[in-house]
């Protein structure tokens, strides 16, 4: 494995939502809790878990568009929280960020080259000339052609505006880009085709991907390594082949038991979710109340991410044992 890229280390994000008219006290969501990560240069570190598991407030807070409660992300080796004016410029450079929504993601008043080209001018980096040349070529990388630089995003498909979420991404050559959900709201067909786009701009550009997502299969075709996310934490990290041939921990068993399975004559057991999500004030395991592998531990004593075997890691006193 290369080195590391990105470090995380004791990230904290709290939201407080006031309380409504009958009921006036504060709640704290933890959205990221206490969280330790590493991102490796050269690989694609997949994020995946149910919706409201903190996965883009993560994104959010390594691409600095949020400050985090407590904690730090060193990258390179540097705190990106105690950046200045310059070095978080420089910063902004070196990581980019795809959105989900293609659409709104976009300015509707501006045509595609434009929109490319901006991240150029922003940062100041060559003349009108070269700024245009280097928008058209990265538009050529990523499968549009010259004709469309002129037109609008109403003028697109949605494939064809993720592209273009791409290709800004791209123009100012980062070292990591963070891919939140880029293709949840596109057809099974066009999925395909921006993940090979994806994987074949990593070897172009030698990219570090941090790709998040809800869908199973597409973090299975993409990933080098995978992160699994509940209520904050990282509740598993592994290889890839590894997570899905031997998932460790309950939340990993219960996510893959829900994926369709293709042959209509293989039968799999589908481990259905019960119970709710345990409440900020209670102690133990944060998976507790749904899962089905409860021992008294669990109530008592919140585990820890730890080291299970060379490339693995669980949080859960039951790992390799269920």
């Amino acid at each position: 494995m290369s080195g590391t890229l990105v470090e995380i280390q004791g990230l904290n994000k709290q939201y407080v939502l006031s309380g409504g008219f009958f009921n006036p006290q504060k709640r704290i969501i933890h959205a990221v809790n206490d969280m330790d990560l590493q991102i490796f240069q050269g690989e694609t570190l997949g994020v995946v878990g149910e919706s409201g598991c903190g996965k883009s407030t993560l994104a959010r807070l390594i691409t600095r568009l949020e400050k985090p409660s407590s904690g730090s992300i060193n990258f390179k080796g540097e705190n990106i929280f105690s950046f200045d004016k310059e070095a978080l410029k420089f910063y902004r450079r070196s990581v980019q960020i795809i959105f989900q929504d293609s659409y709104s993601s976009l300015n509707p008043r501006k045509s595609a080259l434009s929109m490319i080209k901006e991240p150029l001018t922003i940062h100041r980096l060559g003349g009108k000339k070269e700024r245009n040349e280097k928008a058209l070529d990265v538009m050529a990388k990523v499968g549009l052609k010259k004709e469309h630089a002129d037109r609008y995003p109403h003028e697109f498909s949605g494939g064809q505006r993720q592209r273009i979420g791409i290709a800004r991404a791209l123009v100012l050559s980062p070292e990591l880009v963070i891919a939140d959900e880029p293709v949840s709201s596109l057809d099974v067909s066009i999925q395909a085709q921006i993940l090979n786009l994806l994987r074949d701009l990593k070897k172009d550009y030698k990219l570090t991907y941090l790709f998040i997502s809800h869908d199973l299969n597409v973090i299975r075709y993409i990933s080098d390594r995978v992160a699994v996310m509940y209520l904050g934490k990282i509740v598993e990290l592994a290889l890839n082949n590894d997570i899905y041939r031997r998932p460790l921990h309950p939340y990993t068993r219960m996510l893959l038991s829900a994926v369709p399975v293709c042959d209509p004559c293989k039968k799999e057991k589908i481990i259905k979710i019960r119970g709710e999500a345990r409440a900020e004030n209670e102690k133990g395991c944060l998976f507790q109340n749904r899962c089905s592998y409860k021992i008294d531990i669990c109530e008592r004593i919140e585990p820890r991410l730890e080291k299970f075997d060379e490339q693995s890691f669980c949080a859960c006193h039951r790992a390799g044992s269920i």
